[in-house]
């Protein structure tokens, strides 16, 4: 079924993989034998290591991070990656575009692309990547099948009212860009931003509840960022761009005697 809806009857193809973190230690086979074997490879990564290892395994690797300077709107830079990657499929070439983690993960560019090349009848698909979400899971030692996890990004999470259940896990993304939607060279783009996210989850938990600013490391001699730290301090913290929230079950729910009846005794039945 991936290969059906990969398949496109004009020359050229888009690839679009992930690089994950650590340099080229969480990238997949797959992903670097498309790499190697593209006509045009472009790049969008976060770190100087990673450049340098994806240039080595393509002489003619392309960086896609001059989209982006002080103050432009970041749709406008991710609309120009769309472009780019359009523009090499429709001189009928093999394409391949790698972005740090999972390539789906927050990558609005990668899924318009793939889309657009589609209907323009070229083939295009997605291979995963590690995200920073695998990342939080195996270095917070969590277990999303515990207790239940949810996911959010930070200004959508606010200014949708996003419905959640504080009994299971809860991640927020870009809590160091609330409400910006440019692009902005400093660390920390909002930091009135997090006063409003604390007054919204403080309904929900008290100021005491644990939560911990997680950032994925990009080197194997570094340690992750994990600081952890109550609600109510959250604000001390040092938060980037780059930093996720996780925020801890608040509590067991109660069980439902009913459905848990039922469930034996069709188990029973069994």
């Amino acid at each position: 079924m991936i290969f059906a809806e990969a398949s496109g009857s004009k020359p050229g193809s888009l690839t679009i993989v992930g690089t994950g973190f650590l340099v080229a230690g969480q990238v997949t086979p797959e992903s670097v034998a498309s790499i190697k074997a593209a006509d045009r490879f472009f790049f969008l990564v976060a770190e100087p290591a990673t450049r340098l290892w994806l240039e080595s395994e393509h002489a003619g690797a392309e960086s896609l991070h001059d989209v982006f300077w002080e103050g432009r709107p970041r749709q406008a830079a991710y609309d120009e990656i769309v472009e780019r990657l359009l523009a090499a499929v429709r001189e009928g070439l093999d394409v391949c575009a790698a972005f740090y983690g999972h390539p789906g993960v927050f990558v609005h560019s990668s899924h318009e692309a793939i889309r657009r090349a589609r209907a323009e009848g070229f083939s295009a698909r997605m291979l995963p990547g590690i995200s920073a979400e695998d990342c939080l899971f195996a270095d917070l030692e969590v277990d999303p099948a515990a207790d239940g996890c949810q996911s959010f990004e930070a200004t959508d999470f606010l200014v949708r009212s996003r419905p959640f259940d504080p009994h299971s896990g809860l991640i927020l993304w870009q809590i160091g860009a609330l409400g910006i939607a440019t692009y902005h060279l400093r660390d920390l783009w909002n930091a009135d931003g997090l006063k409003y996210l604390i007054e919204v989850l403080a309904r929900h938990y008290p100021l005491a509840h644990p939560v911990v600013v997680y950032e994925a490391t990009h080197y194997p001699v570094c340690n992750p960022v994990i600081q952890r730290t109550s609600l109510g301090d959250l604000a001390r913290c040092k938060i980037t761009t780059h930093s996720t929230l996780w925020v801890t079950p608040f509590a067991k729910p109660p069980l439902d005697q009913a459905m848990l009846a039922r469930l034996r005794s069709a188990t029973e039945w069994q």
